[in-house]
């Protein structure tokens, strides 16, 4: 057992199924949250801002695990640091970090790159921050989750004409099958780097969107975009895939099917 666990984004795509998952298995779970929240179903929470560092101590007493998955757009690397620094403080003996496939493999050079695939960066600078905290560790790395990609082509299909970049192929993941690997590891001894978690099939960026935009009975014309810089070529290349570690259950089509009855 690994007494308490505080669990960043805990009520995120991810989070709230590792939450569950942890509690499902009798564990002592505390999430950290930047507003109020009563406790339920056995679970505390804390308030604290990760951006700012305020109220990370103290929510970090008398926790013996952390589980990392707090994550946006921009500043994972400063909130990992942060959640680091409060961490080796507090005599935290096992942190667990949810990553990204290829956080390690697309470069960040290019203004291009940076305004794209600035997640890639912050998640590897996570990483590092977390390897060399001093604090046994565990890191996995996933694909993109559905709920994500939902999020994208709900987006894309607003747009009258939609402009796909080329070449781009994403494997989705199920965000439940992240979480319930997270709460694994998070209930085991540190591990280093395990194994890629990723979905069971790889798309084009076409057929994800046309999967959406036929489940929600649109249609939409498309435009090939082709994307400048290093890191779009990574993409291009698959860096973002692992078809050796499609481990994942789920697929695009099954998640659409629940998500948007017909």
């Amino acid at each position: 057992m690994a007494g308490l666990v505080l669990v960043t984004g805990g009520t995120g795509m991810i989070g709230r199924h590792l939450v569950r998952r942890l509690r499902e298995a009798d564990a002592n779970v505390r999430v950290l949250s930047r507003s109020h929240h009563k406790s339920l179903d056995g679970v505390t929470y804390a308030k604290g801002d990760l951006e700012t560092g305020d109220g990370i101590d103290a929510a970090m007493t008398g926790v013996e695990t952390v589980v990392h998955c707090a994550g946006s757009s921009k500043g994972d690397d400063i909130k990992a640091q942060h959640l680091v620094e409060a961490a080796v403080r507090a005599g935290v003996q096992h942190l667990v970090y949810i990553s990204v496939v290829g956080a390690d493999r697309i470069p960040v050079v290019s203004g291009v790159d940076r305004g794209m695939f600035s997640y890639f960066a912050a998640k590897l600078a996570g990483e590092h921050l977390i390897a060399q905290s001093g604090i046994p560790w565990t890191i996995l790395r996933a694909t993109q989750t559905h709920d994500l990609m939902l999020i994208v082509t709900q987006a894309m299909g607003k747009m009258p004409v939609v402009p796909l970049p080329s070449g781009f192929r994403i494997q989705p993941v199920e965000a439940a099958e992240v979480g319930d690997r997270l709460a694994e590891l998070a209930l085991g001894s540190p591990q280093g780097l395990v194994p890629d978690l990723a979905g069971p099939k790889v798309y084009k960026a076409k057929e994800l969107l046309r999967g959406y935009l036929r489940a929600s009975g649109k249609h939409r014309m498309t435009m090939p975009l082709h994307l400048p810089g290093r890191g779009a070529r990574a993409f291009r290349a698959g860096a973002n895939l692992n078809p050796d570690r499609a481990v994942g259950q789920r697929t695009w089509e099954e998640f659409l099917e629940e998500r948007i009855p017909a």
